[in-house]
């Protein structure tokens, strides 16, 4: 019901049109604040909190639908963030996304680069040891990171005044960051499948359409290999009973949508040909989502060191290890 509900509005307000206005730096505030209306904000909330309490197999149909339309604000995160904070705290009635990391430098100074949406977002929320920290947007410094259309930025505070501390959120935070990447990119490369396909079957070429020759079918055929084992992977992320996805799921899932990302666009512009990056054409939105998500708190090369850090030295076996992981094992 939620998932239908939220297309429907995204169809409607998120449209290529208003993706590309934020994107070139006019103002999100009309579009998030047509989302927040919607009340879906609270998704995860419990019902003591006004919520609408979802468990995280519902969510995930939602999250991916966030990639499908290449949603240029932090509403994934924001959704997320507002459940981890829960009644604890004075949550901020505005955008909320999530730092890739934090670093922090010998005068005191606090940096969060290369964050997912840091370019509109209110609020950051990041890793700090074992917490989460909750960090405001205005009293920083936001540097671009230069790529045309990106939302990405690095963020420098100079001091951790202001910022709002979460007792033992860090460890949530990081499995959530790596499985709602998952989901939107699962979304993102499912739209791409789909357009790709349309075009090769409406645009002809020597008497017959570009879907009818044998080397476009097989490219075609990889494409869509690798879209759906993303899917999957990042579906079973958040087929669980517990309120935050299990970590070790939320890597793998991680790592088979980042390791498909850069597949699935590079296959999409070969059969698109030059229209696929010119700006008129909404291909591109969604690619350049692709590539930018592969990357967010971290690509397959650093969730595949994790994991297998974890299949060597962990205290099971090889059958063991892939029956954890499993969601029909649990």
């Amino acid at each position: 019901m939620f998932a239908e509900a939220i297309e429907d509005i995204l169809e409607n307000q998120c449209t290529p049109a208003e993706v590309r206005a934020i994107e070139a730096g006019g103002s999100p505030a009309a579009l998030w604040q047509t989302l927040a209306d919607t009340g879906f904000l609270e998704l995860l909330a419990s019902e003591a909190d006004g919520g609408a309490a979802l468990s995280l197999p519902e969510l995930f149909p939602i999250l991916s639908s966030f990639g499908r339309y290449a949603v240029p604000v932090p509403l994934a995160q924001t959704i997320v963030a507002r459940a981890l904070l829960g009644s604890k705290q004075a949550i901020p009635a505005a955008m909320i996304t999530f730092a890739a990391t934090l670093h922090r430098e010998a005068d005191g100074a606090i940096a969060c680069p290369l964050t997912p949406f840091g370019k509109v977002a209110d609020f950051v929320l990041a890793r700090d040891a074992d917490d989460a920290l909750l960090l405001p947007a205005v009293s920083a410094q936001r540097q671009s990171t230069g790529v045309s259309r990106s939302l990405t930025a690095t963020l420098t505070w100079p001091n951790e005044r202001g910022a709002t501390r979460v007792p033992s959120g860090g460890t949530a935070l990081t499995a959530f960051a790596a499985a709602l990447h998952a989901a939107l990119l699962s979304g993102a490369m499912t739209r791409v499948f789909e357009m790709t396909l349309q075009h090769c079957n409406n645009r002809h070429q020597f008497g017959k359409s570009l879907g009818k020759f044998q080397a476009v079918q097989h490219q075609l055929s990889v494409m869509a290999e690798h879209t759906a084992s993303a899917s999957i992977a990042a579906e079973a992320a958040f087929r669980t009973v517990d309120t935050v996805p299990a970590l070790r799921s939320a890597a793998i899932a991680k790592s088979r949508t980042s390791e498909a990302a850069q597949l699935v666009a590079s296959i999409a512009h070969a059969l698109h040909g030059a229209i696929g990056i010119t700006e008129e054409y909404d291909l591109q939105l969604l690619t350049r989502r692709l590539h930018e998500w592969r990357m967010a708190h971290g690509s397959e090369a650093h969730w595949n060191l994790r994991i297998g850090q974890d299949v060597l030295f962990g205290d099971m076996s090889l059958v063991e290890f892939v029956r954890s992981v499993s969601p029909y094992e649990r």
